[in-house]
């Protein structure tokens, strides 16, 4: 799996869409995912905003639960890698951080600009 470093400075406002939730291995168990060191691995569903009316959801995996974040907080996203990965005829792009902490000011409710 080849990684692409990302510069987040090029990507506009990063929000939170989902908070932090840790990363399911087997739906069935409910075993969670764990890195290499053994903390729990979690998600961040995250809105990209790169102009005036273009948004992009990514999910974006951390180990180690973020603290703070809630849903329209903009955050800060440290350390950010993506990786093209295939299985079979799938196939796609799934991105990690070192660490997704909140930025200065108060989540926006229901759409508020900001």
């Amino acid at each position: 799996m080849q990684s692409i470093p990302v510069d987040t400075g090029r990507l506009g406002v990063l929000r939170c869409a989902i908070a932090p939730e840790a990363k399911i291995v087997n739906p069935d168990t409910k075993e969670v995912r764990k890195d290499k060191d053994g903390n729990t691995v979690y998600t961040v569903a995250v809105t990209v905003r790169q102009d005036a009316r273009r948004i992009s959801v990514i999910e974006i995996a951390v180990a180690g639960e973020p603290k703070g974040i809630e849903e329209g907080q903009v955050l800060k996203v440290t350390g950010l890698t993506a990786f093209a990965w295939q299985m079979g005829d799938r196939h796609g792009i799934s991105f990690r951080a070192d660490t997704i902490t909140p930025a200065s000011g108060p989540p926006v409710k229901g759409g508020e600009a900001r």
